[in-house]
């Protein structure tokens, strides 16, 4: 009798340990939640890009990325494009140009180093200076540099010329979305070829191809619900599995106006915030965080 009321104890906690767990996973919220909006300081460079966070620093990092001018006698083919800091409250904090055209922004929390990848990480379109990944340097209270340092040159495995990767930190990958298709390659930076392919399941989620951000997949790390996606048509951010499933979708505001360029810029994830660029706010545009899982 005792070892059955054991035994139906031990049930009971079981089941309640169950359902604890379930209840840390993250569930979609069918409204975006809007946690945070800060508008742009100073005039993009060229086109605002992705989006990282330093928790240590409480600093956001925004990079805009555009291609070099041609080199002469005078100018070094080096990019104009700026990096800019901004606290959490959204004020602007400070700007650096270390010299590349950014498409991806993070903080690596391996080497405790904010990096960026340049456009043509993979020299799809022939190979050219300044192009691979990078450290960009900061004070030790997080502000910009000007100064940086090399990662890795050109890598084929990222594909895409335009390509915006998202980082995996806990298991050292990228994520590498493809122009114009339902392709994300997956990427190990010590190898010349990708480690892997996700296709998601567009059909599923009701959309196109050119329905989606082409070349920004952001992962989230969250099990079952890694990769999001910004729906430029419908207004929403759709989430998929790391196997290319779709789970659900997070409405956006109506009335916030998308415009063509979020395809390819405008965009980012970071401190578990989906990041949308509003071009018609403010005088130089503002970026809209959300948060998209609970």
């Amino acid at each position: 009798m005792l070892f059955a009321t054991h035994k139906n104890l031990l049930c009971t906690l079981a089941t309640t340990l169950t359902c604890f767990a379930g209840s840390l996973q993250a569930e979609i919220l069918p409204q975006a939640e809007l946690a945070l909006k800060f508008g742009l300081a100073n005039k993009s460079t060229t086109r605002p890009m992705t989006v990282a966070y330093i928790p240590s620093h409480k600093k956001y990092y925004i990079a805009d990325g555009g291609l070099a001018p041609m080199g002469s006698e005078t100018e070094a083919p080096i990019s104009k494009s700026l990096i800019h800091s901004y606290d959490e409250t959204g004020k602007y904090v400070n700007s650096s140009r270390p010299g590349y055209d950014n498409r991806s922004i993070y903080f690596n929390t391996n080497t405790n180093k904010l990096e960026t990848i340049t456009y043509n990480v993979s020299s799809d379109v022939g190979f050219s200076p300044n192009t691979g990944i990078y450290a960009i340097n900061l004070t030790e209270t997080g502000e910009l540099k000007d100064t940086s340092d090399e990662i890795s040159q050109f890598n084929p495995a990222f594909g895409h010329s335009g390509t915006m990767p998202s980082y995996d930190a806990a298991n050292q990958r990228y994520f590498a979305k493809q122009g114009r298709s339902d392709k994300v390659f997956i990427v190990d930076p010590t190898k010349r070829e990708k480690i892997g392919e996700i296709k998601l399941d567009l059909a599923k989620a009701g959309v196109a191809h050119d329905d989606i951000s082409d070349l920004f997949a952001a992962y989230t790390g969250i099990q079952g619900e890694e990769l999001l996606l910004l729906d430029i048509d419908h207004k929403a951010i759709l989430v998929f599995s790391i196997d290319g499933q779709y789970v659900g979708k997070s409405e956006l505001p109506k009335e916030l106006k998308l415009r063509a360029n979020n395809h390819y810029t405008g965009l980012g994830y970071a401190n578990q915030l989906f990041f949308v660029f509003h071009e018609p706010e403010g005088e130089f545009g503002t970026y809209y965080a959300f948060k998209v899982q609970k």
